[in-house]
């Protein structure tokens, strides 16, 4: 990729705008102080929940403090009307897949963009949106992880990606709002549950070994020896609720909770990023 302008960039916060679908489409990005225009840099895309904005789940997951301890562009789209729509079955008829994809592209001229290290991950809605980018653009991206996120059963009837996909899957066994279990499979938007999706990704993969590691507070499932070095891990958090473990919030409840649990899902993240490249 050619070299980007020096006084184009504006190093720590920003914010830009794309045109897609005939919509003006926003974003909010932290560039940090190690990057270097002549130099590919990974970018890290973080979809935020129902209700959020791009700037919101920034100050939840802290991710633009990892960006810059780790050398990486993060970038938080932001939904319209605070959602994200999988389909054109909205009344602007705005299909978001679509959306990521010119922004990524759109991206790669502002910035001096790693291919082969873009990775997707997102809270709820936006770790289901990455759920459903993981089936439709797999070979723009080399990992995703999901927060409190699962597949759509509507979406893994008709997910048959053409590329490895390594995915991360962090979930609550106490969520009230992205159910562990899933929901009614007749139900409107259903759910998956997380073994399902979990199964179903390592099976995609064609993923030959298993390990388990319990411990009280988080079970973690490893599945290796996938095709083209892809992995799948999936980490129930007992007792966990619908939040980003180990994130920022103003409840206090929330708060003890994550003191307790000692675990942090941004960090978590990028271990696994840091794993995979295309």
């Amino acid at each position: 990729m050619e070299t980007i302008p020096q006084q184009r960039i504006v190093y720590g916060d920003s914010s830009g705008k794309l045109e897609d679908q005939g919509i003006s489409r926003s974003y909010y990005m932290y560039t940090p102080k190690s990057y270097n225009p002549s130099r590919p840099m990974p970018l890290v895309l973080v979809f935020h929940g129902d209700g959020g904005s791009g700037k919101s789940i920034s100050d939840v997951s802290k991710f633009n403090e990892k960006a810059e301890q780790q050398g990486f562009i993060a970038v938080y789209p932001d939904g319209i009307h605070h959602r994200w729509h999988l389909g054109k079955n909205n009344p602007n008829n705005i299909d978001d897949i679509s959306f990521v994809d010119n922004l990524i592209s759109h991206l790669q001229q502002v910035r001096n963009i790693d291919s082969s290290r873009i990775y997707a991950t997102g809270f709820s809605r936006g770790g289901i949106l990455t759920q459903a980018l993981a089936c439709t653009l797999p070979d723009k991206f080399a990992a995703f992880a999901s927060v409190a996120g699962s597949l759509p059963v509507s979406f893994e009837h008709q997910c048959q990606p053409q590329s490895p996909v390594s995915m991360l899957m962090i979930n609550g066994t106490n969520d009230h709002s992205v159910l562990y279990q899933g929901d009614k499979p007749n139900q409107k938007g259903a759910l998956a549950s997380i073994p399902e999706v979990t199964d179903f990704w390592r099976y995609q993969n064609g993923c030959r070994k298993n390990d388990k590691d319990n411990n009280n507070s988080i079970q973690t499932y490893f599945y290796s020896g996938c095709n083209s070095g892809s992995e799948v891990v999936q980490l129930a958090v007992v007792n966990g609720g619908h939040i980003w473990y180990g994130g920022a919030s103003n409840d206090e409840s929330i708060n003890k909770f994550n003191q307790k649990l000692g675990f942090n899902s941004t960090q978590e993240i990028w271990n696994f990023f840091e794993r995979h490249s295309l």
